[in-house]
């Protein structure tokens, strides 16, 4: 059986996708950084390290996919 031929739909879904991503992550980042400029306005408090603490993780695990997925 012959390999079915690349559709010209599918090479720009190809060069959209990345571009999506790199929208996404931004405005993900932004919101990270407009939440913990929030945080440090506040003060301290008893919440505010662990959003910190989960707030950077959840950043740590997007970066580290985002790295293994482009190798």
């Amino acid at each position: 059986m012959a390999p079915q031929p690349a559709l010209a739909a599918d090479a720009l879904f190809d060069l959209l996708m990345p571009l999506s991503q790199l929208v996404i992550g931004i405005l993900v980042l932004a919101a990270v950084v407009v939440s913990v400029h929030r945080l440090i306005q506040r003060g301290p408090s008893r919440m505010g390290g662990a959003m910190l603490l989960a707030g950077g993780a959840v950043v740590c695990i997007a970066v580290v996919s985002y790295l293994f997925q482009t190798f």
